[in-house]
């Protein structure tokens, strides 16, 4: 009985000591769980829209490409057209010499007509000829005449004829260029438009998915820094507890529960001389963390500086204090705090304009570290 009695009050002293998880105070275990899932489900649609995304850019970079095979075409067509408009202009040209040739045809035709109606070019070399019999001399010279006037005739409407012939076959070679610089003016015309339409039509829907993708994005960081948040304040709160029930006996807890602290501030402005809550400055920041695990120092880098041991870098632990200076090995030109969390990395309130963020502890000026106690 006397063990049974014993056995329940170590029960009841444990559970005093170490309250249930979720009856500690901060964040439930609940909560964070919740917090955790909504980063996964965020996580699933933000690969299902880069997903999306990358299938409409590889349809944007063959439209584009396509696109660029059909300005080619157009440069041809251009091409084309240019010949076609030459072509054109030419017939048009030799069209036009060849108007002014027969008008110069039809004039002695016409002045050959009329004296042939009238009976004057034939009846009076005839009556010569009549007259002239007896004269030798004169009837051949007038033969001759009457028959160089037929040749001439003839070959005058040669001429016409053939300058009428070439008319026509210019003016059917100028139609036929006319036609062929319409058709290729339209296909070039088509082309371009369906080039330009295909791609700007792509380019609109990558555009919304890009968004689309950029929005999901900034949702699963903003949920993923929502769950880091409220794990950094319930690790803070449970060390906390077990610090205020007397179970922190080693100062790697301690420097847990300041670290943890000092995490659940990220994204508070950096603020000259503020110590919190709702703004810090470098040493502000890490002297409010330490208080969380019991340990009092100055708002100031020269006294956190000397708080306690100097710890090798290769040793640091989680709350160390790192210290940046002008001089690396001078402490004296410090002008800079951070505290060590882990993996290379410190939170810190940077500078005016900056707010709370972790970021590499390795910068040129380090000068140290130190462990508060």
């Amino acid at each position: 009985m006397h063990a049974i009695r014993a056995g329940l009050m170590a029960v009841c002293l444990v559970v005093t000591l170490c309250p249930p998880a979720d009856a500690a105070p901060g964040p439930s275990r609940r909560k964070v769980m919740q917090a955790r899932h909504a980063v996964r489900d965020r996580t699933r649609q933000l690969g299902t829209a880069s997903a999306r995304l990358a299938e409409a850019q590889s349809r944007l970079d063959d439209l584009a490409a396509g696109a660029e095979r059909l300005v080619e075409a157009y440069n041809g067509e251009l091409v084309h057209l240019e010949r076609a408009r030459r072509a054109r202009d030419q017939a048009q040209a030799r069209l036009a010499l060849a108007d002014a040739e027969v008008e110069k045809a039809r004039a002695p035709v016409a002045l050959l007509a009329a004296q042939g109606y009238s009976g004057l070019d034939m009846i009076t070399p005839m009556l010569g000829m009549m007259t002239d019999i007896g004269d030798t001399d004169g009837f051949l010279h007038r033969a001759s005449v009457l028959e160089q006037l037929s040749g001439e005739q003839g070959a005058v409407l040669d001429r016409m004829r053939d300058a009428q012939e070439v008319s026509a076959i210019l003016r059917s070679a100028a139609a036929d260029a006319y036609s062929e610089h319409e058709a290729v003016s339209e296909r070039a015309r088509q082309a371009k438009v369906a080039a330009e339409a295909a791609v700007a039509a792509q380019k609109r829907e990558t555009r919304g998915l890009e968004a689309e993708r950029v929005a999901w994005q900034r949702r699963v960081d903003a949920a993923r820094t929502h769950a880091n948040l409220l794990a950094r304040q319930r690790e803070a709160a449970l060390a906390q507890a077990r610090l205020s029930h007397g179970l922190l006996a080693s100062g790697s807890l301690m420097g847990d529960v300041a670290a943890n602290w000092a995490l659940t501030q990220l994204g508070k402005p950096y603020v000259w001389a503020a110590d919190g809550p709702d703004s810090f400055d470098c040493s502000g920041l890490t002297m409010r963390a330490w208080e969380q695990a019991g340990v009092g120092m100055d708002h100031w880098t020269g006294t956190q500086w000397t708080s306690g041991p100097h710890v090798p870098l290769d040793q640091l632990r989680r709350g160390d204090l790192l210290f940046f200076g002008y001089v690396t090995s001078d402490p004296s030109t410090i002008h800079h705090v951070g505290m060590y969390v882990g993996n290379g990395l410190m939170v810190h309130a940077p500078q005016t304009g900056d707010v709370v963020r972790v970021a590499s502890m390795w910068r040129g000026d380090l000068v140290g570290a130190t462990r508060p106690q």
